[in-house]
């Protein structure tokens, strides 16, 4: 089995599920016989918080593409990035480390035509929704992908960067957040939702959303697994 490499810290809370989950699935997946090599390096999540907000898109680049490199001179062979916002400068570090890192985006447009979804909807923090990112590889597959009216998503990306990112799960915020999709289902028509940040599954799941719920950590993890183990 290949050695997996993360690049963690951005937050804190997915990394931990990420760590748990590539653990417990791989030794289940494999009758107890091996858990994987896994490699994390964790970045401060307030500095890559600061870089993103004001734009300094070149710095972000720089210290993930530290911490990819670190990976790979480590032994990864499998290197992620385990926040969706952090592929906002994806394409920068595969260009400058020349590490085919398993991206987020692409793994859940993969799932997204597969499950055969013309219309889905979009959650996750301010510049998840606002830029392209999380949306070109859809849009390219001709699938129409929705976000939240403006006020909308100020509420959303309010909750997650106060309350997910720290492990603050609130009956009130559900409560907000099934209302929105709810809307979105109504006015959009959205057949599915992608939780495009990896705290979101810490609230909304299967069994909560008004609409099928696409988690990006649960087909990210599936994805990382899958290339692990070839």
């Amino acid at each position: 089995m290949k050695k997996i490499g993360l690049v963690g810290g951005t937050g804190p809370e997915s990394t931990l599920m990420y760590y748990k989950e590539l653990n417990s699935r791989i030794d289940k997946m494999t009758g107890g016989a091996q858990m994987p090599d896994l490699a994390i390096e964790s970045v401060n999540f307030r500095k890559a918080w600061d870089y993103v907000s004001n734009g300094k898109y070149d710095s972000l680049t720089d210290y993930l593409a530290e911490k990819v490199e670190k990976l790979k001179a480590g032994g990864s062979e499998v290197i992620a990035l385990t926040a969706a916002t952090m592929h906002i400068v994806y394409e920068q570090i595969v260009q400058k480390t020349n590490v085919p890192l398993v991206s987020i985006p692409k793994s859940v447009c993969e799932e997204i035509q597969k499950k055969g979804y013309k219309k889905v909807g979009l959650l996750g923090t301010i510049f998840t929704m606002e830029q392209d990112y999380m949306k070109k590889d859809l849009l390219d597959a001709g699938i129409e992908i929705f976000v939240p009216e403006k006020s909308d998503r100020e509420i959303v990306a309010k909750r997650i960067f106060e309350e997910l990112e720290v492990g603050i799960v609130k009956e009130s915020t559900l409560k907000e957040f099934t209302a929105i999709i709810e809307k979105m289902k109504n006015e959009r028509g959205i057949q599915a939702l992608i939780l495009g940040c990896t705290e979101l599954p810490l609230l909304l799941n299967k069994n909560n959303c008004p609409v099928d719920c696409l988690d990006s950590v649960e087909i990210h993890l599936q994805k990382l697994i899958e290339l692990a183990r070839d």
